[in-house]
């Protein structure tokens, strides 16, 4: 059986939104210490993806760094 897992990537242009997903399992979406950064997680609190608004204006700064307070399994 095939284990790999698909992560989905998704971006809007528009809206200078960036998402990334690891699994598709329900989960909401909570805040982080950066205001542009958002972590989703599950009911169990493991990290399940993250998202990023104005992602574009982080081309003319420093790497972006945040650290994640929910669990990581």
């Amino acid at each position: 059986m095939d284990k790999s897992k698909k992560v989905k990537i998704w971006y809007d242009k528009e809206g200078d939104y960036l998402e990334v997903i690891f699994e598709k399992k329900k989960g909401f979406f909570k805040e982080t210490a950066n205001d542009a950064v958002m972590e989703k997680v599950d009911l169990d609190g493991k990290v399940i993806g993250f998202s990023i608004l104005h992602v574009s204006s982080l081309a003319m700064q420093k790497p972006l760094s945040v650290t994640l307070k929910s669990k990581v399994a």
